[in-house]
């Protein structure tokens, strides 16, 4: 089996456990009155548990191709090791990284953080552009969910005296 079935397969078998906690186990824990309003808060998962598995299962039911061998662009997995591992191990390390610091170093400058580590791990050199928009998207993604949609979260770390 090609590597994007076997890719397809894992992301359908997560996101069937995705669709079961989302259809299933979510809304148990809803207040009364929450159960009569026409969004939940499990809508969304919902609507994208069921496009992963109809995506998943598209691509894992298709016609499989001729084996002629990987084409130029194709990712050929048994030479796995000749694309660069140590950067996407990197990034995924990042975004660890970047979930665990969001609590005690607050979210402006953890995601200022992440964006300008992540981007130096993906090869960017220029710091005078790239630290002025990791602030103004970090700022900006900041105000649109505090500001406008009415969700706290803290910008700068506890010992800043800004709040719980």
């Amino acid at each position: 089996m090609a590597l994007d079935r076997w890719i397809a397969l894992v992301i359908l078998m997560i996101s069937l456990a995705y669709g079961y906690t989302a259809f299933f186990t979510m809304d148990a824990g809803l207040p009364p009155f929450m159960k009569f309003n026409a969004i939940w808060p499990s809508t969304f998962p919902k609507g994208l548990s069921v496009m992963a598995v109809v995506c998943a299962l598209i691509i894992v039911l298709s016609p499989q191709k001729s084996d002629a061998g990987p084409k130029a662009g194709d990712i050929d997995y048994r030479r796995l090791l000749d694309y660069k591992l140590g950067q996407a191990l990197s990034l995924l390390a990042m975004m660890v990284a970047y979930a665990l610091a969001l609590r005690p170093v607050g979210f402006l400058i953890s995601t200022v953080g992440f964006l300008v580590i992540s981007a130096m791990i993906l090869g960017e050199r220029k710091l005078r552009f790239l630290i002025p928009i990791a602030v103004l998207a970090a700022g900006l993604v900041w105000y649109l969910v505090q500001g406008v949609l009415g969700i706290y979260l803290r910008p700068l770390p506890i010992f800043f005296g800004n709040g719980v």
